[in-house]
């Protein structure tokens, strides 16, 4: 299944940060022919967002509002002209990449990743699916390395082609 678009947006509240959309694009591209998830049909929307942005989509919609990494809105099962939304926390993933030994971009192809996998169907909730989300995080990175895929999004970007 090929995606039909993917919207790409990022909020005003991000100094210095640079994506590439032919990157971010090709990303689901790829994610699209991974067979062990399927995303629904349909447009696919990005958003990279700053920590007051994610509080009010944290509070207004899950009732808490504190920053978070992600947060997925998905389509409506009678529309198959929308999959859903990936909002992700720059922000978030710059305090967070460190501590793992990560890059920025790493850390926010993490951060999409675990979206597009909520968005196939995965949740993180109990213990138990926790696991399964760890799991299928592994495997679709894995698979991504196997593509060769390197995303070009973060505090520099070589592309002129830039949010």
């Amino acid at each position: 299944m090929r995606r039909t678009a993917t919207h790409i947006e990022k909020s005003g509240e991000l100094a210095g940060f640079r994506a590439a959309a032919a990157s971010v694009s090709r990303l689901f591209v790829l994610l699209d022919t991974f067979p062990k998830h399927r995303l629904p049909p349909g447009d696919l929307s990005v958003a990279f967002l700053g920590d007051a942005a994610i509080c009010r989509l944290h509070a207004d919609f899950l009732g808490d509002p504190s920053p978070t990494d992600v947060i997925t809105f998905p389509g409506a099962a009678d529309d198959t002209s929308f999959a859903g939304e990936i909002c992700v926390c720059v922000p978030r993933a710059r305090r967070e990449a460190p501590k793992f030994g990560n890059s920025l971009a790493s850390e926010l192809l993490l951060y999409l990743v675990h979206g597009w996998l909520h968005l196939t169907g995965l949740d993180d909730i109990a213990p138990s699916d926790r696991a399964l989300m760890r799991t299928a995080e592994r495997e679709t990175l894995a698979f991504l390395h196997t593509a060769a895929f390197v995303p070009n999004w973060g505090d520099k970007t070589t592309s002129s082609a830039i949010l």
